[in-house]
């Protein structure tokens, strides 16, 4: 068995894979509170993974009320290093159609500071760079997988991260066409912050469901349209992790693993124990 563990963050359906064996759920504590549910663990052609539900078992969990420090947490305590996120999100672009794929690299935050998105605070402060927010080479490795699955997929583009839970005004969803935005969701943006932190190559799996409100060709989004399209994707979504998953290597050659040698600027004298403790499996390697 591979040495490497990667984590799925997404859809409950996403763990019921064919080929998935040694299923267990795992509960895990964290010092920033309950994950959204349990983990599921298992082994997939040798390759350990994780899967978390994102919004809970029968989607419980706005997304501002996501606990997304805990759940990333509970993934790093886990040993995963690489998390596949898979999310429903609407096209910013004609191209971009219902059913389609995209593999964002950029966001645009328009999140309102509800979210926790960070680990530091507290007595300890860190910054992390964030230029590139995705892992590329988990990207490539999932454009490559999505397109030996069949699936009509778009690479690169930027992600806006809305706060929700209403989807946007049609004067909005303009202003978002004007900025090049390629989809719009209200997730990963805050995964992907946190990620970084905890040194996980993280990259999206984005199922286009609809166009937003701004195409005047189509009908604007509603929740049955996208739960449509999701149950449609689920499928696909699966075959796009079974090819990354049998493409990705043990070793990692990025930068994420070493994102935060150079993040912490508090001067180690000041930082208590218990925050040692606290941030161990983040950033204990550095302090």
């Amino acid at each position: 068995m591979s040495e490497t563990t990667i984590g799925v963050i997404g859809g409950s359906g996403l763990y019921e894979m064919e080929g998935l064996e040694q299923i267990e759920r795992i509960s895990i504590d964290t010092p920033f509170g309950d994950p959204s549910d349990e983990y599921v663990t298992g082994i997939l052609n040798g390759i350990k993974m994780v899967f978390l539900p994102r919004h809970g078992r029968g989607h419980r969990l706005l997304p501002s009320e996501v606990n997304y420090r805990a759940n990333i947490y509970g993934m790093k305590t886990l040993g995963v290093e690489r998390i596949i996120s898979v999310s429903a999100v609407g096209s910013l672009k004609d191209a971009i159609a219902p059913g389609h794929i995209v593999i964002p690299d950029q966001f645009y935050d328009r999140t309102r500071g509800i979210r926790k998105d960070t680990f530091f605070g507290d007595g300890i402060v860190a910054h992390a760079g964030f230029a590139d927010p995705v892992c590329g080479e988990l990207s490539d490795t999932l454009y490559a997988a999505a397109q030996k699955a069949g699936a009509t997929a778009h690479k690169g583009g930027t992600y806006i991260c809305m706060e929700g839970p209403a989807f946007s005004t049609r004067a909005e969803s303009f202003s978002y066409l004007a900025l090049g935005a390629s989809i719009i969701g209200m997730t990963n943006l805050t995964e992907a912050k946190l990620a970084r932190e905890a040194e996980i190559c993280y990259g999206i799996i984005a199922l286009s469901t609809d166009y937003d409100c701004w195409h005047d060709s189509h009908e604007d989004v509603t929740v049955e349209a996208i739960i449509q399209i999701i149950h449609q994707n689920v499928a696909m979504a699966k075959n796009i992790i079974r090819h990354a998953v049998a493409a990705i290597g043990s070793l990692r050659t990025c930068p994420c693993g070493s994102a935060m040698q150079y993040a912490v600027i508090t001067d180690r004298a000041f930082i208590s124990e218990e925050i040692k403790v606290k941030l161990a499996p983040i950033v204990g390697k550095y302090l």
